[in-house]
């Protein structure tokens, strides 16, 4: 997964974008075909937000959220993006093709 993190009105630090990376890492669990999601940190006033946009198997994955603290930020984010991840690998799992309704002819010579 390729993950590119930019900060609005802020600095990201190592130690910011090395906590990303790592709490992003644990989406690669569910094996779908990640292109690169952009990651993007900002503060407003006294509240901390972030959003992450990006693509999954041509499916647009899209989520914000904002808290108090920074690393709460992310981990809400995270959860949500998980959340969306989830549903979409449950519907690739449980997507059966519909039986056609014309009945099978059977020859015999």
């Amino acid at each position: 997964m390729n993950l590119r993190i930019t900060g609005r009105h802020m600095d990201v630090t190592p130690a910011l974008r090395s906590y990303v990376e790592t709490r992003f890492s644990r989406l690669d669990r569910y094996g779908l075909k990640v292109g690169s999601l952009q990651v993007v940190l900002g503060v407003e006033k006294l509240q901390h937000k972030a959003e992450v946009t990006g693509a999954v198997s041509g499916k647009r994955i899209q989520a914000k959220t904002s808290t108090l603290e920074m690393y709460a930020t992310i981990d809400a984010l995270v959860d949500r993006v998980d959340a969306q991840f989830r549903k979409w690998k449950d519907r690739l799992a449980h997507h059966k093709p519909a039986k056609s309704k014309r009945p099978v002819v059977l020859q015999s010579e």
